[in-house]
């Protein structure tokens, strides 16, 4: 092939590796450092008993994220963010 060929072929590459880039950029997920499980969970009217048992949380970390003895994991600072403005999608995936 010419060399204006490969330059070509380079060219549509490198706007290909854009494009996609371009395509997944606003899919970034966005996990906040902090959540307010209190409020959260005052928000659905729900005891700190009832909370963990309708999410599958252990009572013992409720109390202690709220009381701020513990600091969540990645993992269910996603759970709460989805729970905070899903609360009923969450129960659905999780009643058996």
């Amino acid at each position: 092939m010419s060399e204006a060929g490969n330059k070509l072929i380079k060219s549509a590459r490198q706007a290909l590796a854009y494009a996609r880039e371009k395509e997944t950029e606003g899919c970034v997920a966005h996990v906040p450092d902090e959540a307010d499980v209190k409020a959260i969970r005052k928000s659905l009217g729900l005891t700190q008993s009832e909370f963990s048992k309708r999410f599958g949380f252990d009572i013992r970390a409720v109390k202690d994220w709220e009381q701020n003895r513990r600091k969540p994991e990645r993992a269910a600072r996603v759970l709460w963010t989805v729970i905070a403005r899903e609360p009923e999608a969450v129960s659905r995936a999780l009643s058996e």
